[in-house]
């Protein structure tokens, strides 16, 4: 009788595990199989949109399980460092925005990668000639290039102060994703094919995306081991292993000696961060930039990122300008020449503030605006493809009881070589919450070293610096380059918070501000506001377009406007995401739908 009963138990038991490992199967193979996706969703209960189906399909399950957005937030991220390697991951940084609904608090988190304390500008010059390294491949593919990475430290923090969920829990989704892989899509096999001299270049990069010297093929399975070690040893021993373990030693050796093949095809040079660096690293709560632009309120990323600042600057010009009484043409015209002005004074005056004393008072006050406003006439300026406009003074607009900039910058001002890399995901949750997150290793590809044994790629982010001196962006010991990412929230007169944003180097500013006059001036809906073609002026002259933008009738319109329009040299500008929390507590949530490949867009409830 006992010996009956111990089978049936025995076989009770086994067909219990049976039936939780067929489960476990099922709930993997969901995870590594994107579920049919598209750029546009509404329904309730949460939204996530980004550039993936399958990091958006993680963020809806954790939604569904009963995570918070934040939780939602930091699970899409893990898995775009598995699915889109080339834009982020855990070796590079970013700025999150939160939106706490029952606080009715907005919070900004800056993950922003860090100088090395040894930093100097001959890292990026020419041992022999002492001229600058040209920028790519050289600087860009370098250890002198990377920043100490701020994303795990971000993603901790974020949980700890307004998660609901654990870092291991919210890793776990992209433990299996890494493991079990996903299929290659066209858009990463485009920029394995971009980056093929680079990867090349390094022993482990080679190995892992170039296998047998070859990109992989279009709808082959990856799979990412080293990395879901990586997140598992994340899981097991929290941040401290990135910052002060076994995994910190890694980068720093990477960093130090990168890991070249015996004859790479150019000369890479080493950087000077030490573990001291990583483990001094730290992330902060920053308050977040504020424009109120036509009865909305936007909220976005204060400095060192200079994306809310000068969105922000655009919208306050703008808003002296009545375009009930204009047509399309004469507002884009009005856009462009915000954005002229607006990137005048980003690139005259703005850098890390715990190093610059920035006239942010000034910059951001009405007076100021009102007098940029009034300098922009019915047409382009003459010349426009070799024009460049002069920085205001905001000094006279601000009160400073113990100024040390006393007056305007007369240097030139110049302009980094931005990576237009990047990705931006949103997230909104039953309660109300809502996070809009860019996150980036800087140029696609990062710097190319992907840290061996461990799966990720190192960011090139100190190539954001500018390397004229005196200025307000130049590299100094342990300070954050500037940047541009503009992650925003928006609330509206009657509620509704709007969360959008995008990757594109500077001109994610010009993106997000176009995306702004869409939705409040034109009153698009968020997917058209995303899908309309786009105009980006960073003071440099002729002004990108996308889209065919510049064969089109608004394109005519514009050049009898006196304007110059060229296609963006990256053929398209962003990649932007966005989502809407309605008043009634429905949401909609949309994301490109042809630009690099499309993106996904999906709702806990349709």
């Amino acid at each position: 009788m006992l010996k009956r009963r111990s089978r049936f138990l025995t076989i009770i038991l086994f067909l219990i595990t049976g039936f939780i490992w067929l489960q476990l199967s099922v709930n993997q193979a969901s995870l590594s199989q994107s579920e049919p996706s598209s750029s546009y969703a509404k329904g309730q209960g949460g939204a996530v949109a980004t550039v993936d189906p399958y990091a958006t399909q993680v963020g809806i399950e954790i939604l569904r399980q009963g995570g918070n957005a934040i939780d939602a937030a930091v699970a899409t991220a893990a898995a775009l460092g598995v699915v889109r390697p080339f834009s982020c991951g855990i070796g590079g940084g970013g700025f999150m925005v939160i939106y706490l609904k029952n606080a009715n608090r907005i919070v900004t988190i800056d993950g922003r990668e860090q100088a090395p304390a040894a930093i100097q500008i001959s890292q990026f010059q020419d041992a022999n000639t002492g001229d600058l390294l040209p920028f790519f491949p050289n600087r860009v593919s370098s250890g002198a290039s990377v920043g100490v990475p701020g994303t795990v430290l971000e993603w901790t923090e974020a949980l700890n102060r307004y998660g609901t969920l654990s870092l291991a829990e919210t890793l776990q989704p992209a433990i299996k994703l890494a493991e079990q892989g996903f299929e290659l899509n066209s858009e990463l096999a485009r920029q394995i094919t971009f980056n093929q001299t680079r990867f090349s270049a390094f022993r482990s990069t080679r190995d892992l995306y170039l296998p047998k010297g070859q990109v992989p093929k279009i709808g082959s399975r990856f799979t990412n081991p080293d990395l879901a070690k990586t997140y598992r040893l994340l899981s097991e021993r929290g941040s401290n292993v990135f910052y002060r373990g076994d995994i910190a030693e890694a980068i720093v050796e990477t960093v130090q000696n990168p890991p070249t093949v015996a004859d790479p095809p150019f000369s890479v040079k080493p950087g000077v961060m030490t573990l001291t660096d990583l483990d001094q690293y730290g992330v902060r709560v920053r308050p977040p930039s504020v424009t109120d632009y036509r009865g909305y309120t936007l909220y976005s990323m204060g400095l060192p990122s200079s994306g809310g600042i000068t969105t922000g600057e655009i919208l306050n010009i703008l808003s002296h300008s009545e375009f009930t009484t204009l047509s399309p043409a004469q507002v884009w015209h009005q856009v462009i020449e915000a954005e002229r002005l607006a990137f005048a004074d980003r690139n005259a005056y703005l850098g890390d503030p715990e190093y610059v004393d920035v006239p942010l008072a000034g910059l951001t006050s009405s007076a100021f605006a009102t007098k940029r406003w009034r300098s922009i006439g019915d047409r382009a300026p003459d010349n426009e493809a070799d024009f460049r406009a002069a920085p205001g003074n905001p000094l006279p607009y601000q009160s400073d009881p113990s100024p040390s900039l006393t007056t305007p910058v007369t240097v030139t001002p110049t302009t980094p070589e931005e990576g237009m890399s990047t990705t931006h995901l949103v997230v909104s949750d039953r309660a109300g919450n809502v996070v809009s997150y860019t996150l980036t290793i800087e140029l696609t590809g990062g710097s190319g070293m992907v840290v061996p044994g461990y799966g990720f790629i190192l960011n090139n982010e100190l190539t954001d610096f500018d390397l004229t001196v005196p200025h307000p962006n130049t590299p100094e010991p342990g300070k954050h380059p500037r940047s541009s990412m503009a992650p925003t929230i928006a609330v509206s007169p009657d509620g509704e918070v709007l969360a959008f944003g995008s990757p594109g180097g500077s001109t994610i500013i010009t993106t997000v501000a176009g995306l702004a006059v869409n939705l409040i001036d034109f009153k698009l809906p968020l997917d058209q506001a995303i899908r309309a073609p786009r105009f980006s002026q960073r003071n440099q002259g002729a002004t990108w377009v996308d889209g065919g933008l510049e064969k089109s009738e608004m394109g005519q319109a514009l050049r009898a406007l006196g304007h110059t329009l060229i296609p963006s040299p990256f053929t398209e500008l962003g990649a932007a995401v966005g989502l809407v929390v309605h008043s009634n507590g429905d949401v909609t949530a949309a994301a490109e739908s042809n630009r690099r490949g499309g993106g996904s867009a999906m709702i806990v409830q349709e």
